[in-house]
């Protein structure tokens, strides 16, 4: 069983709420993280039938004979459950740690916790393996440290590589679903993709949304593939898949709420440059994308024009993993002005007294001069304490005063 760094939340959100809501992609781990509550926990999984008709034959009844420790899989499934969890919590409402319920994202969930749960649950989105997570390491103090408003001394003190490059590399081709990580065979991990691919976006999200029509949906995702890490044109996507714009926006909806897609807003802060205001995005695991591409290998990664935007979109994630895994609240954003500065990751949040970090992300040991030009003018300029470059070197390295450049594997 693999560790989760995001386990360390769970328990603490329990102490805090009546009930957790475990959200995130499927196959990401949340009924194998949750089965480490405990024997005294009673789990029921509303894809078993017998389970579902357990529950929702009568909420109430059900709910006052299962009133505390009690895990409910793929709750999006048993709509009726949420008013009687309501009625349920308020009965003990000072009681803590009642209640799990996990699910993949859908609007009714989000729906159901927001009407009938709000003030008594505490939501937390799970994601698939970190970079760290996949190779079984601690979390990296790094971000701690760095919503702490660290000296940059500090933090490059404490950037250590703990993984090879090879490391990064497979993870990095991989992608951080856990089960083809707990089997070491590649042939498993091409089949167990695909399969992933097929049950996932054609049933799973065909389901949550029954007029979606799955095949055009499916030639949409195929089409993303190509676009992760650039500036998205929602008309130029419309007229290659032969649909309105209108239609693109809802489909992009729904990529990012089923954690397909991650969508990066452009950063708009700037009272003094004129920005280029185009979205930008990424699919959010490496490995699903390079399953999309059919790239077969890393060897051959390596070397395929999207190397660069590939490697970009898998240390963004790994960062937001980092920070949701600790417990920090971050929101990402990317910048670009029309004279041609450019950042690759803008991150809002609390970094001691600022209140955004803008990070550049390089595939290369070392980074160009203007991308570390452009990075500075944001520093100066939004008064940031630091400014991070994740690359590929051996070790931490300053290249500027508030300039840290730190290698991925770190992270």
């Amino acid at each position: 069983m693999l560790s989760r760094h995001i386990e360390a939340q769970v328990q603490t959100l329990l102490t805090h709420f009546p009930c957790v809501v475990l959200t995130g992609v499927r196959q990401c781990g949340k009924t194998t993280l949750l089965s480490r509550l405990g024997s005294a926990w009673q789990r029921f999984d509303m894809e078993n039938s017998a389970d579902r008709q357990q529950v929702l034959a009568d909420p109430d009844l059900f709910l006052r004979l299962h009133d505390d420790q009690v895990v409910i899989d793929e709750a999006q499934l048993a709509p009726a459950l949420f008013s009687a969890l309501r009625v349920a919590i308020d009965r003990a409402r000072s009681k803590k740690g009642r209640f799990v319920l996990t699910g993949s994202s859908s609007p009714d969930l989000v729906r159901h916790i927001s009407e009938s749960l709000a003030g008594r649950a505490a939501r937390l989105e799970m994601a698939p393996l970190s970079l760290a997570e996949a190779w079984q390491q601690p979390a990296s103090a790094l971000y701690t440290l760095l919503s702490q408003g660290a000296s940059i001394e500090t933090l490059q003190a404490a950037a250590t590589p703990t993984l090879s490059v090879q490391q990064v590399r497979q993870y990095w081709f991989a992608g951080g679903y856990p089960e083809p990580w707990l089997n070491s065979s590649e042939v498993f991990r091409q089949l167990w993709q695909r399969n992933y691919i097929d049950s996932y976006l054609m049933r799973d999200i065909g389901a949550l949304f029954p007029s979606l029509n799955r095949d055009r949906f499916r030639q949409f995702v195929a089409l993303l593939s190509q676009h992760s890490g650039n500036l998205l044109n929602n008309a130029d996507i419309a007229r290659n898949l032969g649909v309105s714009e209108p239609t693109v926006r809802d489909w992009l909806a729904i990529a990012h709420d089923t954690y397909v897609w991650r969508h990066i807003p452009a950063w708009d802060r700037s009272a003094t440059k004129q920005l280029v205001k185009h979205s930008k995005g990424y699919l959010r695991d490496s490995g699903l994308l390079h399953r999309l591409l059919r790239i077969a290998d890393a060897e051959l990664l390596a070397t395929h024009p999207v190397a660069g935007k590939s490697w970009e979109g898998m240390v963004v994630e790994t960062l937001l993993r980092g920070f949701g895994n600790a417990g920090l609240e971050v929101k990402p954003f990317h910048y670009r002005t029309r004279g041609g500065a450019e950042i690759d990751l803008i991150l809002e949040g609390s970094f001691g007294p600022a209140t955004c970090l803008p990070v550049e992300i390089k595939l290369n040991q070392q980074g160009d001069k203007r991308a570390l030009r452009s990075l500075s003018e944001f520093v100066l300029a939004h008064d940031c304490p630091v400014g991070l470059v994740i690359n590929n070197d051996e070790r931490a390295r300053w290249l500027d005063d508030r300039i840290l450049a730190i290698p991925a594997a770190c992270l």
